[in-house]
């Protein structure tokens, strides 16, 4: 699979098998993630892999979690600004409808909305999942070193021909990951990683992306 292939293939995967992911080939991937770039070399990403066991029970005590209605933890950083103005609002908006639409959810229906958020916390049936922290006493640029780490990792386990979804819903419940994790006290969970062979018969309707001249301008002339 070439680098375009594997950017263009890359999606948020919601369907696992449980067929499991071998040691060797997440060992393979994160040996070469390494190499992401970061400002000054810090490599300021901290990640767990979770398997076997320990990820069951990790599902377990969330699940456990959810049917208690235990609220969200306190947040240890802001997932979207309170106030999201335009576009990324009506993009976000656009996502929204895009992704329950799909699974036959109405917008008002805000029960069904939340059965479909839960399954964030059974990894959507994921055999591994990669839980990534950042040092509380990091800025922005080394968050952007820790998003280009992550990619990296998306893209290599497509190399792999495996799926992946990343997970700020994670970091609702990052006393329970804690938990089972017992990561230092001075990190902060970003997020967790889904990751696994695609479930064939689970369906999607992939989201799109704003046009080009939204993002990009391009200046070649004064």
């Amino acid at each position: 699979m070439d680098v375009y292939e594997a950017v263009m293939s890359r999606r948020a995967v919601r369907g696992f098998t449980d067929r499991p992911v071998p040691r060797e080939v997440l060992l393979h991937v994160l040996s070469a993630a390494t190499w992401a770039p970061s400002g000054s070399n810090l490599q300021p990403w901290n990640a767990y892999v979770l398997t076997g066991e320990p990820l069951a029970e990790l599902k377990k005590r969330a699940r456990a979690r959810l049917d208690a209605r235990d609220p969200w933890d306190e947040p240890e950083y802001e997932q979207y600004p309170t106030a999201l103005k335009a576009p990324y609002r009506e993009r976000r908006s656009a996502f929204g409808e895009q992704r329950y639409g799909a699974l036959g959810i109405a917008r008002e229906d805000l029960e069904a909305r939340q059965r479909a958020a839960s399954a964030n916390w059974d990894c959507f049936g994921a055999p591994a999942a990669l839980f990534c922290y950042v040092d509380r006493g990091l800025d922005r640029p080394q968050w952007s070193d820790v998003g280009m780490f992550l990619q990296t990792v998306m893209l290599l386990l497509r190399a792999e021909e495996l799926g992946s979804c990343t997970q700020m819903a994670w970091a609702k419940f990052h006393r329970t990951v804690r938990e089972i994790l017992s990561p230092p006290d001075d990190l902060i969970l970003f997020c967790g990683m889904s990751i696994g062979y695609e479930d064939p018969d689970v369906t999607y309707t992939r989201t799109g992306r704003a046009p080009l001249e939204e993002t990009v301008t391009f200046v070649d002339t004064l």
